[in-house]
């Protein structure tokens, strides 16, 4: 039943929407094409930066270009910034 769980909880992952101004670097990893640097690059970025107001600002963060951003676009949503 454990392992059910987990399967569940982790294909839950797989095609949850990702919100550029609130996801942690283990939520952005789920995206195509970002690994660990890349998703702490985005989340260093968002701190220093403040917050995004467009998914299209994702390719100001070193790394990540337009085909990355074109890839996860269906993934990824953007909360109000506060």
């Amino acid at each position: 039943m454990k392992i059910l769980m987990v399967l569940i909880f982790c294909f839950g992952l797989l095609f949850a929407s990702v919100d550029i101004n609130k996801a942690t670097a283990k939520e952005f990893m789920t995206l195509t094409g970002i690994g660990v640097k890349k998703a702490n690059q985005i989340v260093i970025f968002r701190k220093e930066n403040g917050c995004f107001k467009s998914i299209d600002e994702l390719t100001k963060v070193k790394g990540i270009g337009k085909k990355t951003v074109e890839k996860n676009r269906e993934n990824l949503t953007i909360s109000e910034c506060k």
